[in-house]
């Protein structure tokens, strides 16, 4: 549900700012977290270990 809360929070940023005045970039983590919401495989997790973080 920390997931969930996260990315909601993220997207209702992006509606607020004007869904076609964001940065596609900003996208990408909200996406990732309903990934890992609804998975519960953590992309960021996977990458951060990738490049040798504990």
């Amino acid at each position: 549900m920390l997931f969930f809360t996260i990315a909601a929070l993220v997207f209702g940023g992006i509606g607020l700012s004007g869904w076609d005045k964001v940065h596609w970039l900003l996208y990408l983590p909200a996406g990732m977290l309903i990934f890992a919401g609804v998975t519960g495989i953590c992309p960021g997790l996977m990458l951060y270990k990738k490049l040798g973080f504990k």
